[in-house]
């Protein structure tokens, strides 16, 4: 599987069989989405940083709790709170885990609950966890550090988060990033490749978006 960063919250997965999963293409953030084709297109929530299907030439639009078959992918999503106020602040949230090629993937959305066991059991064992990490609107690099703890991905990779550029009020991913030996800390461009043969100690990725 190959996995390439949009930018914000947006990733492109693409299985082995050439399957096209985008998600979370977003509006004007001060930069623009990539324009792109897909076999579908997943949306954690409908604010405008997340939802602009515009982008992206898809037949297939999933923003609903269920499980989906795409392709050559397995896909499972779970309602969240996009606060932790029970949704009360800014409502639901998606979690949605694309399985394909012996990898699994999970995006956490715009996830905004504190950690809890319980929501950490909902995620389950992804090989690979893309979590928000600036704050603010979602959780801070403080609660995302227990989520990773606790679900033991063997690779995390950092979203929404400032960048230059970015209109979004949010932090930069340094503090996150502060918290893990800096020997489990790479860098990376806008696309790798994921393989089941990298499962082991967690390692954090941090990506280039795709310009």
């Amino acid at each position: 599987m190959k996995l390439s960063y949009l930018g914000h919250s947006s990733f492109a997965l693409t299985a082995r069989d050439g399957t096209k999963i985008v998600t979370d293409p977003y509006g004007d953030v001060g930069f623009s989405m990539p324009r792109i084709s897909a076999d579908a297109v997943t949306l954690s929530h409908l604010h405008y940083d997340h939802c602009n299907t515009a982008a992206v030439a898809s037949p297939v639009i999933l923003k609903e709790a269920g499980e989906f078959t795409v392709g050559g992918f397995s896909v499972r999503s779970v309602s969240s709170f996009h606060d932790g106020a029970a949704g009360e602040k800014r409502g639901k949230n998606l979690i949605f885990t694309f399985a394909a090629d012996g990898i699994s993937v999970c995006h956490l959305g715009d996830l905004g609950e504190p950690f809890s066991l319980p929501r950490a059991k909902t995620i389950g064992n992804p090989d690979v966890l893309l979590l928000p990490v600036g704050g603010n609107y979602t959780i801070d690099a403080a609660e995302a550090k227990k989520y990773v703890d606790a679900i033991a991905p063997s690779l995390v990779i950092p979203m929404h988060y400032f960048v230059r550029g970015l209109t979004v009020d949010i932090e930069g991913p340094e503090r996150f990033l502060s918290l893990f030996p800096r020997a489990r800390v790479e860098s990376a461009g806008s696309e790798i490749a994921l393989d089941p043969a990298q499962r082991g100690e967690t390692k954090i990725i941090l990506m280039e978006r795709a310009k």
